[in-house]
C-alpha cells in the first residue's frame, strides 16, 4: 500500500495481520449482535480519529482518553462467542452468540405477534417518506 506520512511524504508499506485480522472479525460479529446501528456508526467515525491520534504519537491526548471512555461504556455488554473458518488466508463467521443479543427472532421474523405488528409498518413508511412526499408536491407545484 501507499500511504501519507504524518510529515507529508509518501511512503510504501506490506502490513499482513492474520492474527489482527482473526480477532477483528471476531469483535465485529460481537458487535453486530450487542451494539444498536447508530452506536456501531459512532464507533466506527471515532476508530479512525483515535487511530490517527495513536499513529501521531499522542496517546496521553485527553481526546484519546474519552474515547477510551465510550468504548469501555459500549463493550460493557460485548460478551459471547463466534465461531471462524479459516481458509486460505480468508476468514469467515460459521457462528455467533451472545447473551446480551439485540437479534430477537419473534422480532424479525416479521410475523404477527405481541412485539412487532406488521400494520406499523404502513404509517412508518409514509412518515419516514414525508420529506420526500413534500420535495414532489414543490416539483409539480401543489
Amino acid at each position: 500500500m501507499v500511504e501519507n506520512r504524518l510529515v507529508g511524504m509518501k511512503s510504501r508499506g506490506v502490513y499482513e495481520t492474520p492474527g489482527g485480522t482473526i480477532l477483528w472479525t471476531a469483535a465485529r460479529e460481537l458487535e453486530s449482535l450487542t451494539l444498536d446501528r447508530e452506536t456501531m456508526q459512532v464507533k466506527d467515525m471515532l476508530a479512525l480519529k483515535y487511530a490517527e491520534l495513536v499513529y501521531a504519537g499522542r496517546w496521553f491526548d485527553p481526546l484519546r482518553q474519552s474515547m477510551d471512555a465510550f468504548m469501555e461504556k459500549i463493550t460493557e455488554t460485548m460478551t459471547g462467542s463466534v465461531t471462524l473458518k479459516l481458509y486460505k488466508g480468508s476468514v469467515s463467521v460459521a457462528s455467533r452468540k451472545s447473551p446480551y443479543s439485540l437479534y430477537r427472532e419473534d422480532i424479525s421474523s416479521f410475523e404477527n405477534g405481541l412485539i412487532y405488528n406488521q400494520a406499523d409498518a404502513a404509517g412508518f413508511i409514509r412518515l419516514y417518506g414525508l420529506p420526500t412526499r413534500v420535495r414532489a408536491m414543490l416539483g409539480r407545484g401543489v
